[in-house]
């Protein structure tokens, strides 16, 4: 009997495309099913939070720059936005709070401070079992060689949230800026 993929949903924020190929390679590569929604608006991103443009996933990747622990979002022209979209160039912990249902997924956010606590509060407040990201300004390369390492050994070697964060955390001092928050 063949074992189901995991399956991945990955959201590529602005400049953030090259991460995004080199993450979907790598785990299509370890056999995973990953679902790209490029991001390019607020309401792409509510759309895939929601789960209004999303099937089940297990593992939620969101690959964006973040700052001051919010995702950064591109600001558009006050004649682009919809209606009811947010405004500016920020997706914070209210956003998720008001948009977001993650039951039953982890969520991996690459992004500099998005490991702040009131944001990984408000991911598993919305149903993620999990939430991990660096609570600093990190450089990008360590990023990208922590959620790989991570991904790898719950892929590859079989190995809980908790045991392949070690693991990929441990790589280097950079690494060690990402923080793992869990359900009680």
């Amino acid at each position: 009997m063949e074992q189901q993929a995991m399956r991945f949903t990955l959201a590529a924020g602005p400049n953030s495309e090259l991460e995004s190929f080199a993450l979907r390679a790598a785990l299509e590569n370890f056999g995973a099913k990953v679902d790209m929604h490029w991001i390019g608006r607020p309401n792409d991103l509510i759309d895939v939070l929601s789960g209004r443009n999303r099937g089940e996933t297990d593992y939620f990747l969101l690959c964006f720059h973040g700052e001051e622990g919010k995702l950064v979002m591109p600001e558009l022209g006050e004649d682009v936005y919809e209606d009811v979209e947010p405004r500016g160039a920020a997706f914070g912990a209210d956003e998720i709070k008001r948009y977001a249902s993650l039951k039953g997924a982890h969520v991996i956010s690459t992004g500099c401070t998005l490991g702040e606590k009131k944001l990984a509060d408000a991911f598993l407040e919305t149903g993620a079992l999990s939430y991990i990201a660096p609570d600093d300004y990190i450089d990008g390369n360590a990023a990208f060689i922590f959620v790989l390492t991570m991904l790898y050994e719950l892929m590859n070697n079989t190995k809980t949230v908790r045991a392949a964060f070690d693991q990929a955390s441990s790589i280097d001092e950079e690494t060690k800026l990402f923080q793992l928050y869990m359900q009680k």
